[in-house]
């Protein structure tokens, strides 16, 4: 067995930081850097960075926080931040620009809940200054960004956890291992249900609070005047800034989708999506009304729609199986209390100690991915929810929402990651940036 204080010997290497280019932004909040930096025993726990304190952002740092100290935190929100500190007992640094803190050579770990828009740039920095990554999901905002985390997170040889967590979650295991078993006969169809995406505006434009540096939080999207429905949780209901539903939940389920098919490292080759669209100045302006039809290699079909039961619905020829987050359910499930499969055979990526299907129709989740994540840093080895799989799964999203938006039916080349001739579309792989927010490639 390796000895813990050679693997930390091993881990806690940093290498130099190769932080974006371009002007800084005002740097607000302090920290003691002189004292702070200097690199503590190996034998020390983590030491942990946490940027985007705002919900989902603080929960994870939680998580992690069983396994390290947080000891610097970074929020454009000065209030968020600072209740943040207290949260975590007082004594971490604060930062404003996220930059400052990737200079500290004594962090190991860094943990991303900032805004959609912002994932990549944080990641690919992080990872640049030595840093072991969890960065929330959707993983990226296009998927060109995919295409260069994905680059950076091999060179730098980073470990890199992705907050798709329902990978961990054996209800979602189970229902990927019966379709890969062959339970339910050839699959056929795939239906991804998620939510309505939110509707509303007009909204009042304002001056944005003195407490949050507005500029910084639209980071690389168009500069707008403020809009409180713009920022914090409100921001995935913005194509600026995220992807409604079909980036939100579709991270998710789609992932799932993906896992069940053994298509996570693939793709649809082609893809017919259909919404409809507010028209409301200074609104949300995510579809109304969506759904998307598309077609793997393999000729199964998967359907994403906003109406219908939340989950992933997988189908065969001999039968079916429904998963979310309360249930995993079907005749093929129904039948293991009989008819027990040989798992080991199918077993995918697991780091729990369920050892058999469910006895009495019910099945309590076992999750620890952010233990998953700190289980390799210490080993180096590769989290269930890896970047190359959470890039292509949020690709799927991505691809929809181009599709929808462009009204019309797109063909894929899985290979290139490119649109197969269709300029327009190509065109809607990435975006524009603001400088001096830009993604340094």
């Amino acid at each position: 067995m390796t000895n813990s204080k050679q693997t930390r010997r091993n881990f806690l290497k940093t290498s130099a930081g190769a932080l974006a280019a371009g002007a800084t932004p005002p740097y607000v909040f302090t920290a003691n850097a002189d004292e702070n930096d200097k690199p503590k025993s190996k034998n020390d726990r983590f030491r942990i960075g946490a940027i985007g304190m705002r919900y989902q952002g603080t929960v994870i740092a939680k998580k992690a926080a069983a396994y390290g100290d947080v000891v610097a935190i970074c929020d454009v929100d000065r209030q968020i931040a600072e209740k943040a500190k207290e949260d975590f007992g007082g004594k971490a640094d604060l930062y404003e620009d996220y930059r400052k803190m990737f200079e500290r050579k004594n962090l190991d770990v860094i943990t991303i809940g900032a805004p959609d828009h912002w994932h990549t740039a944080m990641a690919v920095d992080a990872c640049r200054a030595g840093k072991d990554v969890y960065c929330e999901k959707p993983l990226t905002l296009t998927i060109d960004e995919g295409k260069l985390l994905c680059k950076v997170v091999k060179d730098t040889g980073r470990v890199f956890q992705v907050g798709s967590w329902q990978r961990s979650d054996c209800r979602f295991r189970l229902g990927c291992e019966i379709i890969r078993a062959g339970r339910i006969g050839k699959l056929r169809k795939v239906t991804v249900t998620l939510g309505k995406n939110k509707q509303g505006g007009p909204f009042k434009i304002e001056q944005p609070p003195t407490h949050l540096n507005w500029d910084m939080w639209q980071g690389q999207t168009p500069a707008v005047p403020y809009i409180k429905e713009r920022c914090h949780y409100t921001f995935r209901w913005w194509y600026e800034y995220s992807g409604g539903q079909i980036t939100d939940w579709g991270a998710h389920h789609v992932d799932i989708a993906q896992w069940g098919m053994n298509m996570d490292a693939s793709g649809p080759v082609e893809i017919d999506g259909k919404a409809k669209f507010p028209n409301i100045p200074n609104g949300y302006n995510v579809a109304i009304d969506f759904e998307a039809k598309m077609v793997y290699p393999n000729g199964v079909e998967m359907v994403i729609l906003d109406h219908g039961r939340n989950g992933v619905m997988l189908e065969g020829e001999k039968g079916r199986v429904f998963v979310n987050r309360g249930t995993v359910a079907g005749k093929p499930i129904d039948d293991l209390q009989y008819n027990p499969f040989p798992r080991e055979q199918y077993r995918l990526y697991a780091h729990d100690n369920l050892t058999r299907p469910p006895r009495s129709g019910k099945l309590d989740a076992i999750v620890n991915h952010m233990g998953n994540f700190f289980d390799c840093i210490k080993t180096r080895n590769t989290p269930i929810s890896d970047v190359v799989s959470q890039h292509r799964s949020v690709s799927v999203c991505h691809l929809a929402n181009i599709s929808m938006r462009l009204g019309r039916k797109l063909k894929w080349d899985l290979e290139k990651e490119l649109f197969v001739g269709d300029d327009e579309a190509n065109g809607m792989l990435s975006r524009e940036q603001r400088k001096p927010y830009q993604i340094e490639t």
